[in-house]
């Protein structure tokens, strides 16, 4: 009995695939994909965070006084432009209306424009704004700070 013909030579395994990958790869893949969404939510969160935080403001100023509500909202659109718009911190009177309005889809105009422009030179005891007017001019800065921030 002679079984040797009968018997194969030494073979090697076939190679090793590239896919589907190893284990390792997927977490890999994985990992890198949370951090990226991460990495977008938490500039998502910051950037809500300023508009967030600029509406609290503007919703928390509660003045009898119309000329004092209306200078601590134009204190906060001064200091978004101071962040966003650098150069317009500096304009005042019609210059300071034409750059809100230009930066802006609604108009403001009238009345709450003119004390948006006269409020810092008003004396605190000024008449001759309504609260309409303030109210307005409130309407006006929360859709200015939500189109440009």
């Amino acid at each position: 009995m002679d079984n040797l013909p009968e018997l194969r030579d030494i073979h090697l395994p076939d190679g090793a695939a590239a896919w589907p990958p190893a284990y390792g790869w997927w977490v890999l893949l994985a990992a890198l994909m949370a951090l990226t969404a991460l990495y977008y939510l938490i500039i998502l969160i910051r950037r809500k965070s300023k508009k967030l935080y600029a509406l609290r403001l503007l919703r928390n100023i509660y003045c009898n006084n119309s000329v004092d509500a209306v200078v601590q909202m134009s204190e906060i659109l001064r200091r978004i432009c101071i962040f966003k718009y650098p150069g317009a911190a500096v304009l005042y009177g019609k210059d300071w209306l034409e750059f809100l309005n230009k930066h802006s889809k609604t108009k403001l105009a009238g009345k709450p424009a003119q004390l948006l422009a006269d409020a810092p030179y008003l004396p605190p005891q000024a008449r001759g704004y309504s609260v309409a007017d303030v109210t307005a001019l409130r309407q006006f800065c929360a859709a200015w700070i939500g189109e440009n921030l």
